[in-house]
């Protein structure tokens, strides 16, 4: 499977046979981050009213959209495409700085044989149902900035309890996007030992197999596509 981190939460996940899945797609001109250029075949959004994370209409290609809010309603898991993905319902942080705290959704899918998570944009601490929720996943897509989003302390907690295999931080400030007090990659790294748990792509893109995930849990750290 390759893995592409355009900025935010934004992700394209490419399997061995060629279907690809985008997650949480942004507005472009108001992060500052690049167009998402590549096509996909599935698109995941953790809710429909956030533009940080919900332009499916921004994806190349002729996708099939999920909000994946639309699981939590419906109570059972949705299979589209051939990938069955899972959701639990999660809120903004209750006192957001630039809007009313909205619902949104954290999810799960299989892609080659990987149990992948992604937390949304979840803003407060998680409850037993959501910690339950990761049990078991492969690759977390984790929020890694504080501000707007979980405190890194939750994280942690939250990974300490699920144990993926490989953790890849999202949602932190970079060069380009950097809203004040949202805290940089270190802020997030300083939870773990560097030299021992922590690898760096030095691009955004990389290959993972199920074969290659180590067996214990790991950081990759992604540049953002340019």
């Amino acid at each position: 499977m390759r893995i592409k981190w355009y900025g935010q939460a934004a992700f394209m996940l490419t399997s061995e046979n060629g279907l690809r899945v985008a997650t949480d797609p942004y507005t472009p001109h108001e992060l500052g981050y690049s167009d998402m250029t590549d096509p996909a075949d599935v698109v995941l959004t953790s809710s429909d009213d956030d533009s940080a994370h919900c332009r499916y209409d921004l994806v190349p290609g002729s996708h099939i959209w999920l909000n994946t809010l639309d699981v939590v309603r419906q109570g059972a898991p949705i299979t589209v495409e051939g990938i069955t993905v899972d959701a639990v319902e999660a809120m903004e942080i209750e006192d957001h700085p630039l809007h009313e705290p909205g619902a949104n959704a954290m999810y799960r899918f299989a892609l080659d044989g990987m149990e992948i998570g992604h937390m949304g944009d979840i803003g407060n601490d998680f409850n037993d149902k959501q910690l339950a929720f990761f049990e078991g996943v492969d690759i977390l897509l984790t929020l890694a900035g504080g501000i707007f989003t979980t405190r890194l302390d939750e994280v942690k907690r939250l990974i300490d309890h699920t144990k993926p295999k490989l953790v890849i931080p999202m949602h932190f400030r970079t060069l380009t996007y950097k809203p004040r007090n949202l805290l940089w990659i270190e802020s997030f790294l300083s939870y773990f030992d560097e030299k021992q748990d922590v690898d760096f792509a030095f691009g955004c893109e990389a290959e993972v197999t199920k074969d290659t995930l180590p067996e214990r849990t790991r950081v990759l750290v992604m540049d953002y596509a340019r």
